[in-house]
């Protein structure tokens, strides 16, 4: 039997710097870690795969009551939320297949048919007006949202004319033509559907990709101003927008009108906790919460997953967010870099909104959490700029031959398996 002595004792390192030793081991594995080539790519796979199980789950649980109530079937939205994925993740993977080269020759088509599906929302027997906006299209028994298209098909038009005038970009000019007014034909068509939250959407990704061309300061002050004084002005034309405007800060004040929605809302969040009542357990979806499946599902993720669960949700779109802007800003190709910057504008934009709006912090405006809320016209274009974004990350140089040496490697362990193999009719 041996004992310490005095000198084991003193040899052993402080509680304090063995923390501080172990903590340096861990960032510098994490440094190695998002130092390699396919860091980005995986990023994107894995958090976009998380995000899209847990709007899923959330559709199930957010839609059952209402789902019931109205049809019988606590199953229906969630069956069409999975049609959904059915035929959006199809079209992610084809869309992280498509060269550069081709999907540039879609920039112009896909403008004007944008322009087209936002011009037949206002065409009678064509447009559908729900929830007093008329933004929407039937086709058949489906009906969909252009709205929700333009913004990929905007965002890949002005990427290509950006990038085909890079080399003019220093001339404050080319920034704006004829990318602003391109924009601004479309916004003009989806705030005559009566859609404003769209619309400051669009603008939102219009002054984002104006900063990354590197357009004056000065235009962004103007722009801003004017984008402030067209969307009061037009919130004041409607009562129940100006309503929502003047009691966002505190919807308790209209609580059974105006303030319903928000309100609720808050008691979602409020009553989540930490780790949150448990999925399925929701009390505010229970017909007091309206659209809880769609625009205010971060709350009854908030109240049945917690604290912990809106944080998961936030560091999950940080991180598409993170590994798009490293795509940019590693790549060569100006198209790749304004398509990335773009998208992350529009999908990380989006969730600001949505969840400043939940969060009573914004007025009400009817905007879908990306790849969380219910609606097939949200849900199929964000997958398809995620695949766009992950088909970036697969061509970078460096990921481009991490993923070749791969397939050596592999196509080389399966010859020498088979190679291993006794011949057809040899005893061994």
């Amino acid at each position: 039997m041996t004992t310490a002595t005095p000198d084991d004792a003193n040899q052993r390192p402080h509680p304090f710097l063995r923390f501080r030793l172990e903590a340096r081991g861990a960032m510098a594995t994490l440094q190695a870690a998002l130092h390699r080539p396919l860091t980005s790519y995986y990023l994107l796979l894995a958090a976009s795969a998380l995000l899209l199980t847990i709007g899923l789950i959330m559709v199930l649980s957010a839609s059952s009551v209402w789902s019931y109530e109205k049809t019988g079937d606590a199953y229906l939205i969630a069956k069409r939320q999975l049609m959904w994925v059915a035929v959006g993740i199809p079209c992610a993977w084809i869309a992280s297949r498509v060269p550069e080269r081709f999907l540039r020759r879609l920039a112009w088509p896909g403008y004007f048919i944008a322009l087209g599906l936002l011009g037949a929302t206002q065409v009678p027997g064509l447009g559908t007006t729900i929830n007093g906006n008329t933004n929407w299209l039937g086709v058949g028994p489906f009906v969909i949202q252009p709205s929700e298209i333009a913004k990929l098909a905007l965002i890949l038009w002005a990427a290509h004319v950006y990038a085909r005038k890079e080399r003019l970009l220093e001339d404050w000019k080319h920034c704006l033509v004829p990318v602003v007014p391109g924009v601004g034909v479309a916004t003009l068509l989806v705030l005559v559907g009566g859609d404003l939250g769209t619309a400051l959407v669009l603008f939102a990704i219009l002054l984002g990709l104006l900063w990354v061309v590197g357009a004056p300061l000065r235009l962004f002050t103007l722009g801003i101003s004017a984008i402030s004084v067209v969307a009061l002005w037009l919130a004041s034309t409607s009562m129940e927008r100006r309503q929502r405007l003047l009691t966002f800060t505190d919807p308790f004040q209209d609580f059974h009108d105006t303030g319903w929605q928000p309100a609720h809302g808050l008691y979602a969040l409020a009553s989540g906790g930490w780790f949150g009542q448990g999925i399925g357990a929701s009390q505010q979806k229970w017909g007091y919460l309206p659209e809880a499946q769609t625009d205010y599902i971060f709350a009854v993720l908030g109240e049945e997953l917690g604290l912990l669960g809106t944080l998961l949700i936030l560091a999950l779109f940080l991180t598409i967010a993170y590994a798009a802007v490293r795509v940019a800003v590693a790549t060569e190709k100006p198209f790749v870099r304004y398509m990335s910057f773009g998208i992350v504008i529009w999908l990380l934009g989006q969730m600001i909104i949505n969840v400043g709006m939940v969060l009573a912090l914004l007025p009400v405006i009817g905007i879908p959490l990306p790849l969380v809320s219910y609606g097939g016209s949200a849900l199929v274009p964000s997958l398809v700029a995620l695949g766009l974004l992950i088909g970036f990350a697969r061509r970078e140089p460096e990921a481009a031959a991490a993923l070749a040496a791969r397939r050596r490697n592999r196509s080389a362990g399966l010859s020498a398996g088979n190679t291993g193999l006794p011949k057809a009719g040899k005893r061994l």
